[in-house]
């Protein structure tokens, strides 16, 4: 005989109850009593007349009729209650299982697990379907019974007094000794396995099958799923890179039902109430309403403060059974449901933020979480993706290719970078590296961007520089008059921004830093500002020249300003406040458009010439490629200093050479040169090649403009410098004094 102490009262509805047993207040049970766990109490309320379901524990009725066998009696929570120790339940967790035989007269299921592969076993085993996905299926399977007996915190329940309510790592070893005791323990063994561990706090996790909310991925659309129509939108949204498409698509193809409810002690709750009569879910309109109106004024929160009777309207009843009493769900909603609808509260409310969003933006690994959510709310609200376009970034790694973590000391801090080198500079790194790639970071390679913004920020800081006293509602000069030069470095940058305009289109930002490093070093500061300068310093500042050179450099600095703004957005804003400005300009680089043609050259009225002066001066800035060549022999050979001490002799083939004639009074500034002579000839070399012959120019240095000439000296009242800048000076002189004659009027 065995002796228990009731403790509670689970119970549930049974067929088979002897009716003038039960009293009004009384709760009809039938106890099967087990030798190993006590009992399984199988009840019905006399007082209701209504069945009790199994998550009603510890009711309190006056009292508790038990019948065991032929014998019925009144009991109460505390009595004790004697029963014959050989009846075994069939039902509880240790005579379910085949693994610890405990019960004599017990039948053991052994079934077939189809994961377990041939080095680790036959495939035949005993499971335990409540504690593990593949144990769970196999127990469907089955039809194994899949009452957990581990509680949320996770211990054990219905066990025996050795390793009741102990967690399920601290009862091995008592379980163990009490197998020794009973004589039951073939062999001990302690073997090591892999085992699934939680990354956060690296504790061991505890499987546990339990009630969960779903959402079906087979639930009926106006034109199709929940899954068909995902699918469909996937196919309508660009992916870049491109091999997202596929990825998403074959997650929600294979995903199950979506899980949405988890078991945490913080979190949004999952709003719901549950009759506690028959505990049927509650759906009402006014319930959500009151719910909807408290969490609006006092937050989510308000659910685990508040009792049911609190936040439910008067009179609320049950639709099933009319009861007036009810629980609310405790469990929390997936935290992927909530920012899967975010758009839902984000967009569509208002002009400015239509739905869906232009573009998201995460990482690799959100096709299966915020893309994935996203995507399956956006659907289920919309019956469309919430997004247009989905890109994905790869991982910031260390300069060694490592994954950066705090243990390993090897974070690069943006916030310390941003310290010591600037926002911009961290902003200009991520534009100069493929997002789409997993990158490397480390000071070293951010310092070298910090070189590469510092050519970009003298160049502008050179542009604004030599665009002191233009105005270009006075000053600007029409493309078709300026400068052929000018001319050519617009033409120019209208490729530039068509270029970077197409790749901001295509997010490809890493070539948009390439491209404008080497539009800054190669095309202005190697080419353009290298040639300009003389006309820039030496010529007065009225001549068209000049003023030539001036708008050419105020196109192409508003234009860069604009074209720079989404990666160096502090240098844009600064650069615009500095540039002369025309009065309908709008007050923020951010808030202009990208230039088109139009915004750079202005108006371009033969077309015709201006592709002809382009593919003349490809040609020719060629050409000034050899010249560097043979200066640099010079310089090598001590014959020149520098480029202005040098005197050149090209001579060129006859298509060549008619092509330096025709420019013949640009060639010096163009070369950086005191003097160019021109032969007509077919050098060495094969077709089309030229020699290039330097030397030390005759004459002697200005001291304005540091060209060599012969006529240095010429002009008496300017005894240093050149016949060039003596006309110049002349003119600025001129100028000076009718300045002085208007202010002194």
């Amino acid at each position: 005989m065995r002796t228990l102490l009731l403790k509670e009262y689970k119970l549930f509805e049974i067929a088979d109850m002897p009716e003038p047993a039960v009293g009004p207040d009384d709760v009809l049970v039938r106890v099967k009593a087990c030798g190993i766990c006590g009992s399984d109490v199988h009840g019905y309320d006399g007082s209701t007349g209504r069945r009790i379901p199994p998550l009603v524990m510890g009711h309190e009725a006056a009292g508790v009729v038990v019948k065991t066998g032929d014998s019925v009696k009144r009991v109460r929570v505390g009595d004790r209650v004697t029963f014959d120790s050989t009846v075994y339940c069939g039902e509880c967790y240790f005579c379910q299982r085949g693994d610890v035989n405990l019960c004599d007269d017990r039948q053991v299921l052994g079934v077939l697990a189809n994961y377990v592969t041939m080095d680790q076993g036959t495939g035949a085993v005993h499971t335990a379907p409540s504690h593990g996905a593949d144990d769970f299926y196999t127990g469907v399977e089955y039809g194994i019974d899949q009452t957990c007996n581990v509680d949320g915190s996770g211990h054990l329940l219905h066990g025996l007094p050795e390793y009741d309510g102990l967690t399920v790592f601290k009862a091995n070893e008592p379980i163990v000794q009490l197998l020794k005791t009973r004589g039951v323990l073939l062999g001990r063994e302690n073997i090591e396995n892999s085992y699934p561990h939680c990354w956060r706090c690296h504790n061991p996790v505890i499987f546990r099958a339990t009630e969960q909310w779903f959402i079906s991925m087979e639930g009926q659309l106006n034109h199709g799923t929940l899954r068909s129509v995902a699918l469909d939108e996937i196919k309508k949204v660009k992916w870049d890179p491109a091999w997202g498409e596929e990825r998403i698509s074959n997650m929600i193809a294979t995903r199950p039902d979506w899980c949405i409810s988890r078991q945490r002690v913080w979190g949004v709750p999952i709003a719901v109430f549950f009759c506690t009569g028959c505990g049927e879910v509650l759906q009402s309109k006014p319930a959500n309403r009151a719910v909807i109106d408290l969490f609006a004024r006092q937050g989510t929160d308000a659910w685990y403060r508040l009792q049911p009777g609190e936040i439910l309207p008067a009179g609320t009843k049950c639709a099933h059974c009319g009861g007036t009493s009810f629980r609310k769900e405790m469990d929390i909603i997936d935290v992927w449901f909530e920012s899967g609808s975010s758009q839902a509260a984000v967009l569509g409310h208002t002009p400015d933020m239509p739905w869906p969003a232009d573009v998201y933006l995460e990482g690799g690994d959100q096709h299966r979480g915020w893309f994935h959510s996203s995507l399956l709310c956006g659907v289920g609200l919309h019956h469309a993706a919430p997004y247009s376009a989905v890109v994905t970034n790869g991982w910031t790694l260390d300069e060694q290719g490592r994954a950066m973590s705090k243990s390993r000391g090897n974070v690069v801090d943006p916030v310390d970078i941003c310290k010591r080198l600037g926002a911009e500079v961290v902003r200009l790194w991520v534009a100069s590296v493929d997002f789409r790639e997993d990158v490397r970071a480390s000071e070293t390679l951010v310092l070298r961007v910090a070189e590469n913004y510092r050519k970009v920020r003298n160049t502008f800081r050179y542009l604004l520089g030599n665009l002191h006293g233009f105005d270009p509602v006075r000053d600007l000069v029409p493309f078709d008059q300026m400068e052929p030069l000018d001319r050519f470095m617009l033409l120019r940058t209208v490729d530039l921004a068509r270029e970077l305009r197409e790749w901001y289109d295509q997010m490809l930002f890493h070539r948009i830093y390439q491209r404008l490093i080497q539009f800054c070093v190669v095309d202005l500061s190697a080419l353009y500002m290298a040639v300009v300068k003389d006309r820039l310093y030496t010529f007065p500042r009225t001549s068209p020249e000049r003023k030539s050179a001036q708008t050419a450099m105020w196109r192409i600095a508003e234009a860069l300003a604009r074209l720079v703004a989404p990666i160096m957005t502090f240098t844009a804003d600064e650069v615009w406040r500095f540039l002369p400005a025309l009065k309908s300009r709008p007050e923020s680089a951010h808030m202009a458009l990208f230039p088109n043609d139009h915004d750079i050259t202005g108006e371009i009225r033969d077309r015709d010439a201006a592709a002809t002066l382009r593919a003349d001066w490809e040609t020719l800035v060629a050409i000034r490629d050899e010249v560097n060549q043979a200066l640099e022999q010079s310089r090598n050979l001590k014959l020149i200093n520098s480029e202005l001490e040098a005197a050149i002799v090209i001579t060129a083939p006859a298509e060549s050479y008619q092509l330096l004639e025709r420019y013949r009074g640009h060639l010096n500034s163009l070369f950086v040169v005191s003097s160019v002579g021109l032969k007509l000839g077919e050098p060495a070399g094969g077709a089309g090649a030229l020699a290039v012959a330097a030397g030390r120019a005759p004459g002697h240095k200005c001291e304005r403009c540091w060209n060599y000439s012969t006529h240095v000296g010429e002009d008496q009242s300017y005894p240093t410098i050149c016949e060039r800048c003596s006309a110049a000076l002349k003119v600025i002189e001129k100028e000076r004094g009718e300045e002085s004659a208007g202010a002194a009027s």
